[in-house]
């Protein structure tokens, strides 16, 4: 019989891929917008990056490497976060993870027990919310605000704030909403980590994908305030499935300390990260991260078709993204009750079932993310405007 924390796992990005491969099965084509990975459309990882893997293996370093990480790599980590983050942060205060989503397990493992609260940003990245729960705690959500470009609401942040808060995390830039958080908006957060003694956590994987306004890290805002961040390859170096990620601790205190030695146990357990990868990064972390310029060109044309497309389909409305590449639509009341949807989960299938496209329902982003969904805006312009007119015709039939 399988354990109770187990048996409540849920993540809906991937969950909704089984009743993919059911319409599959009929035979029909669908069109997957739900995942992102770059790497299964047009984008693939720098050709200098690929390069550098291939040398690393046939260099021998195919061994079990530090817990830690290796060491020149963190080193590097520490160069890019400088460079790219202002975090004022040596090697030593770095931790190489299997991706972020392994550093989020890590962490939560290390600071959350039964009865704990986590405080995330609501519509936000599932696996915070699974993994609070999975050790035991409860994950609080805080208002980021749609008619404000999804920016966090800071009074109800605030409000939030409880004896049971473990950590405060934000997601910038944020997943699944592609808002980028400003300079001040940023402030008030560190302010009120520090004022309430909480453990500050900024994911910035997506900061190198910003389309029109400069990326603001919070590393350099915090000040004195202890802070961990999350990186990694996936996003902003097109390697997802490298699985190389890292963490960071800037201003550590006695508390913060405590943290790191609870996550690097954990890193013993698993052994290391699979050093050839972290070898063949070393070089692109050192960059000036130019790699992305033609990247970033597609990517904007995509996020505007996206953003003109879906806001001219009756029923549906959307913010634009400042960043990443998702688009997070919202399925107005009135498009809701005249198409029979109870909620957005069914409206997802329906369109599934119907259209063959796969998107992600908004609730499986936690708080705030009811009547809305995920749309990825990797896949080609073609296969796009295909997405865009298949929603298109499914609303016009639905609630016309």
């Amino acid at each position: 019989m399988l354990s109770k924390r187990v048996s409540t796992n849920e993540y809906a990005i991937r969950d909704l891929v089984v009743e993919a491969q059911k319409v599959e099965k009929t035979g029909k084509k669908v069109l997957y917008a739900n995942i992102g990975d770059p790497l299964k459309y047009d984008f693939s990882p720098p050709q200098a990056m690929m390069e550098a893997l291939h040398a690393a293996v046939h260099a021998g370093h195919n061994y079990y490497g530090d817990s830690q990480g290796d060491l020149e790599f963190r080193q590097a980590i520490a160069e890019r976060e400088k460079r790219v983050a202002h975090a004022n942060i040596t090697a030593n205060d770095v931790i190489v993870t299997a991706g972020v989503s392994e550093a989020i397990m890590f962490l939560t493992a290390a600071v959350i027990e039964n009865g704990d609260q986590a405080l995330l940003a609501g519509p936000g990245y599932p696996p915070y919310i699974s993994y609070t729960k999975f050790f035991g705690g409860e994950p609080v959500f805080y208002r980021t605000i749609e008619e404000n470009g999804w920016q966090p609401d800071i009074r109800d942040m605030e409000k939030k704030i409880s004896g049971k808060t473990k950590f405060l995390l934000v997601i910038n830039p944020n997943n699944p909403t592609g808002a980028m958080y400003d300079r001040a908006t940023l402030k008030e957060i560190a302010n009120l980590a520090g004022q309430h003694n909480l453990t500050l956590v900024a994911d910035e994987v997506y900061d190198l994908l910003s389309f029109d306004k400069k990326f603001t890290s919070m590393a350099s805002i915090v000040g004195d305030v202890p802070m961990i961040g999350f990186n990694g390859l996936s996003k902003g170096y097109m390697a997802t499935g490298w699985r190389t990620g890292w963490t960071y601790f800037v201003n550590a205190d006695e508390r913060m300390k405590e943290i790191k030695e609870g996550m690097m146990k954990q890193t013993r357990i698993r052994l290391c990260t699979a050093t050839p990868f972290q070898k063949a990064a070393i070089p692109l972390l050192r960059g000036n991260d130019r790699h992305l310029e033609n990247e970033m060109k597609r990517l904007r044309e995509r996020r505007d078709l996206s953003f003109k497309r879906l806001n001219e389909i009756h029923g549906i409305s959307a913010a634009k993204p400042e960043a990443a590449f998702y688009i997070f639509p919202k399925i107005e009341q009135s498009a809701m009750k005249k198409g029979g949807w109870k909620t957005d989960k069914e409206f997802v299938l329906d369109l599934l079932h119907t259209k063959q496209v796969l998107t992600v329902n908004g609730s499986g982003f936690g708080g705030y993310g009811d009547n809305h969904f995920r749309v990825v805006f990797l896949p080609a312009v073609e296969t796009l405007e295909e997405i865009y007119d298949r929603i298109e015709d499914f609303m016009r039939k639905r609630i016309e």
